[in-house]
């Protein structure tokens, strides 16, 4: 129960953190800025950190957490990872019959003689 619940706030975080850095503007945004343009602030050329790179810094730290949880969990949980392992285990197989013996070097395909055909 818990697994799944981590999981559903796994996916839901990773559509959040895509969509918050999506809609972002890059650095390069401003090309005044490139040229010598930028304003004397304490910040920077962008200013304060708006809301979305507070939500981005949010999303990921929330991320991080859920990746780190959903990792210890499924090394705990005991669960079958392939089809060899979700068979039951049964009793041990008899051991198969003897394979068919060699043809003998005396036999010859049909047709054909010791002497061989010319």
């Amino acid at each position: 129960m818990m697994y799944t619940l981590i999981v559903v706030l796994h996916v839901f975080v990773c559509f959040l953190m895509i969509g918050a850095i999506l809609l972002q503007s890059g650095k390069g945004a401003e090309i005044g800025a490139s040229f010598g343009g930028s304003s004397q602030t304490v910040f920077g050329s962008r200013g304060p950190a708006n809301f979305l790179s507070k939500l981005t810094v949010v999303v990921a730290a929330i991320f991080m957490v859920t990746s780190f949880s959903l990792a210890i969990l499924a090394k705990q949980r005991n669960f079958s990872s392939t089809v060899i392992d979700m068979q039951p285990k049964s009793e041990p197989a008899a051991p198969a019959a003897a394979p068919p013996a060699p043809p003998s070097e005396n036999s010859h395909p049909a047709g054909e003689t010791s002497e061989g055909s010319h």
